[in-house]
């Protein structure tokens, strides 16, 4: 097998846009039929190579089909109306693994199931984490991690694939062996296809970790280091070759974006064997081992690239007209590609075709019926300077309708993380609000991913502060689009980017003009001392990069909202996840007593079935129904919702 060595492309990422469309009205969808949006993800074939194993939310929540590669016909093979449930792998014809939690609480089970509907939990027990590692190649096996015998580390079950039958008893254990205990706070990343081998994550940082290998055969031997470096480094797991010899991981030693690296295990050597100008993302050998699949994260945009793993030549998949590829894969016995893509306008759609044939088809389609892609709106790719001249990127979503004499409301939006990154695809809840007439920013602040690892650590230990600045030059870019109404600006944000709402109102009062804070962390301190305990073995990242509750206590009450929530004098809504472990529930309470105190308009949803993001369909309808209601009454200023009908 000839090396797979791809020379370095010069990606430029360019802010010059094409002239704009004249302003235009466009239907005003009504949330349910924008909402009405199926997601579709697997890439598992059964082993006689005609059905795939899809998890599709269109019945409102995620469950698991079996879907014929020749004809896209599905049947349903679990019935789930409340927890979600994700499809892993077939084990043969019949049997599939799938996961699932409870109520979005993040505590996953491994579960056995049928094309009869039989199903059995292989991981029984309270208050216990598991997931599927790796398949064998035969299906002969896999690999279950399970943090059961201590929450804050993940041990390694070997189980065979005979004894996993969907007829056991309730509350029955199926056979397996404990083949890896996990004492050294290591993460398990991945394993050879034969089982052999398996690669952990050890974190000593938020900027310094490495990857060792563990070998199966030999389990009296200590994990072997396969990333010796200086000084701090960051790697990134990306897979095996197909006989199982090689390691090929992501690092930034060395440099400012991350590059692939190989180790050959049999004689220790190591080499560069891809860079690019961006990050890249991921890199992996489809299921036949035919092919080599990299990818690279230019500009927020997914760049795919496919080779020949004998010959080493590029290989030009069919056209997807208005398409970004985000993922390539194969069937076990290489008749088919399977390959997702999607854009701004569209969500991921699978599409499938025989290798070869020059041809895909697509299978799904994610919009629901009478949405035209015409009337929804692509991200610009654009920058602003920031209070000390930094370079700050963002996504920018202008609607239809805005022109200099009818100039819009906007909204700064802040993704998750910390370290998180918004990217070019498809963002329902955004493209609701950019239909109903409100411009979106979406700021890549400080300490995002994808722009190199000076920009990644540029907010350290600096939380709410360069980073709450860089969405407030946010405000004032929009500022200065003629189409923007400059005088009708909010912020809004999930997760980290709740925390960046909750700061700038509480931190800069008069920033932003109303706030959507959505399951934000606003007190640093509780958050974390209540890190959940599988999250163990990235403690000290966490530390790294936030701070120490023991050891940085006054700085951490410092950068936290809810000590400054005196401050907060523009309206403010909160949504939550009852059952959220990673931002407690008590975290919105609190926020919204206080803002209450202070006699601001405060809106506060809570959801008792959700957790650390919404699953549930009805769900997402609702929370959007009622921020499109709460911007409308206080930022649009029209003092009417458009949509304040009770909710579903």
């Amino acid at each position: 097998m000839r090396s797979v060595s791809v020379a370095l492309l010069a990606l430029v990422a360019g802010c010059a846009t094409a002239p704009r469309p004249a302003p235009r009205q466009v239907p005003a969808y009504d949330v349910e039929t924008l909402l009405t949006t199926s997601s579709y993800s697997g890439t598992s074939v059964s082993p006689d190579g005609t059905r795939l194993l899809l998890t599709t939310d269109e019945t409102g929540v995620l469950n698991a089909y079996a879907m014929s590669l020749a004809t896209g016909d599905k049947m349903q093979l679990t019935h789930s109306t409340s927890d979600a449930i994700r499809g892993v792998a077939w084990l043969d014809d019949a049997r599939f693994l799938f996961t699932s939690d409870q109520g979005g609480n993040e505590l996953t089970h491994v579960y056995v199931g049928n094309t009869d509907g039989g199903q059995v939990d292989l991981t029984p027990g309270e208050n216990l984490r598991a997931s599927v590692l790796a398949v064998a190649r035969d299906r002969q096996a896999f690999y279950v991690m399970s943090n059961e015998r201590d929450p804050r580390a993940f041990d390694l079950y070997r189980y065979e694939a005979a004894a996993a039958t969907t007829e056991r008893s309730e509350g029955a254990r199926p056979s397996r062996t404990l083949v890896f205990r996990n004492e050294g706070g290591f993460m398990l990343n991945a394993a050879s296809r034969d089982l052999r081998y398996v690669v952990l994550a050890k974190t000593y940082s938020n900027a310094n970790d490495d990857l060792l290998l563990w070998d199966a055969a030999r389990p009296e031997l200590a994990p072997r280091l396969l990333t010796p470096h200086e000084g701090d480094a960051s790697h990134g797991m990306q897979g095996f070759s197909a006989d199982g010899q090689t390691v090929f991981y992501t690092s930034d030693a060395g440099a400012e974006f991350r590059r692939l690296w190989r180790v050959d295990l049999t004689s220790g050597r190591q080499e560069v064997v891809a860079e690019r100008r961006w990050d890249i993302l991921g890199y992996r050998f489809t299921r036949d081992g035919r092919f080599a699949v990299l990818m690279t994260n230019a500009d927020a945009r997914t760049v795919v690239e496919v080779r020949d793993v004998e010959s080493g030549d590029a290989v030009a998949l069919p056209a997807i007209p208005g398409r970004t590829i985000s993922r390539v894969e194969t069937s076990d016995d290489g008749r088919y590609w399977i390959v997702y893509a999607g854009g701004s306008t569209s969500p991921d759609e699978l599409y499938v075709g025989a290798v070869g044939s020059g041809r895909l088809e697509r299978r799904t389609r994610a919009l629901a019926d009478g949405i035209d892609e015409a009337d929804l709106v692509d991200a610009e790719v654009v920058r602003y300077p920031s209070f000390d001249g930094l370079e700050i990127p963002g996504l920018l979503l202008r609607p239809h309708v805005a022109s200099p004499t009818e100039p819009v409301p906007a909204l700064v939006w802040v993704h998750g993380g910390p370290g998180g990154q918004s990217r070019v695809g498809y963002r329902w809840d955004l493209q609701f609000l950019v239909n109903r007439g409100y411009a979106v920013l979406m700021v890549n602040n400080r300490g995002s991913s994808g722009y190199g690892k000076t920009f990644f650590h540029l907010d350290d230990q600096n939380h709410g502060e360069g980073d709450l600045q860089d969405c407030i030059y946010g405000r004032r870019y929009l500022e200065t689009l003629d189409w923007v109404d400059g005088s009708r600006i909010g912020i809004i944000g999930g997760s980290y980017g709740g925390y960046m709402v909750a700061a700038a109102l509480a931190f800069e009062p008069d920033a932003f003009d109303v706030g959507v804070n959505i399951f934000g962390v606003t007190n640093w301190i509780r958050t974390l001392e209540n890190i959940p305990p599988w999250w163990g073995a990235n403690r000290d990242r966490l530390y790294a990069e936030l701070g120490n509750p023991t050891t940085d206590r006054e700085r951490l009450r410092r950068i936290s909202p809810l000590f400054h929530a005196a401050n907060i004098r523009r309206p403010l809504m909160v949504v939550q996840g009852a059952n959220d472990p990673r931002v407690l529930k008590i975290e919105s309470d609190e926020i919204v007593a206080a803002a209450q105190a202070n006699g601001v308009p405060v809106e506060y949803l809570v959801f008792d079935d959700e957790g650390h993001g919404f699953r549930n369909r009805k769900n997402r309808i609702a929370s959007n129904r009622q921020i499109l209601a709460f911007l409308d009454r206080y930022l649009r200023g029209s003092g009417v919702a458009a949509e304040s009908g009770p909710l579903d």
